[in-house]
């Protein structure tokens, strides 16, 4: 089965991603900041599309009471992400210390549209820590359960 990452969350993704390349070309400190930013990013966004993300595309036909046996393909995806989380939070750590040091760089030089995304990307690691990682995770266990693996 294939599972796909709910449509918003991709749409996120990839905004922060043009407003990262956009901040990466500002010169000066903000670049040097940004690209510190994406340095450390683009491996870990990698690693959420390909397995923290996608099983979050199963929520809505799970809420309908729908589970098919080929669901169980999802636990390769939730397995890891619940094996690599401290890895994971670990990233969002380095992340968002970079972030605030490009917040930083860009209110000294009043770039504020880039202090705002900064501050917004910081945001959205807390909403993955908080919302989207433990639900994904939870997605699996359900499965387990409802499936009896």
């Amino acid at each position: 089965m294939e599972f796909k990452i709910p449509q918003p969350l991709k749409v996120e993704h990839d905004e922060l991603h043009a407003e990262l390349v956009k901040a990466t070309q500002a010169g000066g400190k903000i670049e040097e900041a940004a690209k510190a930013v994406a340095k450390a990013l683009h491996p870990h966004f990698v690693k959420e599309e390909e397995y923290a993300l996608p099983p979050l595309g199963l929520l809505s036909v799970l809420a309908d009471g729908k589970i098919t046996p080929d669901m169980g393909d999802v636990f390769r995806m939730t397995d890891r992400l619940k094996t690599e989380l401290g890895e994971m939070l670990g990233e969002h750590k380095t992340i968002v210390a970079l972030l605030e040091k490009l917040t930083e760089v860009a209110k000294k030089e009043k770039k504020e549209e880039v202090a705002h995304f900064a501050q917004k990307l910081v945001l959205h690691a807390k909403t993955e820590e908080e919302v989207l990682y433990p639900t994904a995770i939870l997605i699996g266990e359900y499965l387990k359960l409802k499936l009896d693996k």
